[in-house]
């Protein structure tokens, strides 16, 4: 079963802009500071990373029970959302400079090193800060989006020749397209049960109210904050697919060591185009591989007691 958090709850967090490779970052933050209590193992700083079309305040429900266990929490809007710096040029959003920009923002909490935890685009991002900056990734977790060996060619072609060209990174990928339409009525974006398309866009609104994992307060927040910003920055990170390819050529066939958590929805639509059958490949210290049955893509929102025991579990099990 669900709960609901009370916006108020999360208003009263701390948030601050960091300054970090040339922008700044919203950053919530919620936990213990100062030193360690005399008996009590330090824990590590622990880092969420959300994904599209979502905020730092996907996390809700994790920042807290994190907090509570005795981790410091970080919980940022990525470049390109809600009150975080949106550069306008589309080569801003590689995936190597939004690690770096996770690199800095390390460097303003005075941590050498912290556990990076992320969905979906989130997912992506914190495998890649794991290759870019082992040093830095004291253990890593993956949310709906598996990390995977790198493609042997640029990804989108591989994708519209198995998916077609309907298929929603594809439809992302010129600028202006998508963007007006999936702001056109925000509300319809953000509870559609579809996948985003050119067909999806041209039927008129309807009506539809929120998933039973999100009141219609919760609702509100999100629609508030895209009716400002757009999607554009979400969607640039899709139109760097092919760019992070040839960037990433240096880490073709390094592991990823850290200790590695996966977690995803047995109904989560992502598995179909990319499946989690080489974790084991690209993870040599893989401690859980965890499958919440019925649940969707919005994991952490969905079925947020059980990703909290999955992922306490996980950070509690690091020593």
């Amino acid at each position: 079963m669900t709960t609901h958090l009370p916006l108020a709850d999360w208003e009263r967090l701390t948030a601050r802009d960091v300054a970090t490779n040339g922008i700044t970052l919203r950053v919530f933050e919620h936990g213990p500071e100062g030193p360690t209590p005399p008996g009590r193992p330090e824990r590590p700083l622990v880092v969420l990373c959300h994904g599209f079309p979502e905020l730092a305040f996907s996390w809700r429900h994790q920042i807290f029970a994190l907090s509570a266990a005795g981790y410091r929490v970080l919980a940022p809007d990525l470049r390109g959302y809600g009150g975080s710096s949106r550069p306008a040029d589309v080569d801003a959003y590689d995936v190597l400079t939004l690690c770096a920009d996770l690199a800095g923002l390390l460097d303003d909490a005075g941590a050498d090193d912290a556990v990076f935890v992320g969905h979906d685009w989130g997912a992506s991002v914190v495998w890649h800060m794991a290759w870019a900056y082992p040093e830095r990734v004291r253990a890593v977790a993956g949310l709906s989006v598996p990390a995977t060996p790198r493609a042997p060619a640029p990804p989108l072609p591989i994708l519209r020749s198995r998916l077609g060209d309907d298929f929603y990174f594809l439809w992302f990928q010129e600028p202006g397209v998508a963007d007006r339409a999936l702001s056109r009525n925000v509300r319809r974006t953000l509870v559609s049960k579809e996948v985003y398309s050119a067909e999806w866009a041209a039927r008129s609104d309807e009506q539809l109210p929120p998933p039973p994992w999100l009141s219609e307060e919760e609702l509100a927040y999100y629609v508030r904050a895209f009716e400002e910003t757009g999607f554009t920055g979400g969607l640039n990170y899709y139109r760097n697919l092919d760019r992070n390819w040839e960037l990433t050529t240096h880490l073709d066939g390094r592991p990823i060591t850290p200790p590695a958590l996966f977690v995803t929805g047995s109904k989560d639509p992502v598995a179909h185009f990319m499946p989690a059958h080489s974790l084991e490949k690209v993870l040599t210290d893989l401690r859980g591989h965890v499958v919440l049955d019925g649940a969707g893509h919005w994991v952490q929102q969905q079925r947020p007691a059980q990703v909290n025991a999955a992922l306490l579990g996980f950070l509690d099990g690091l020593g």
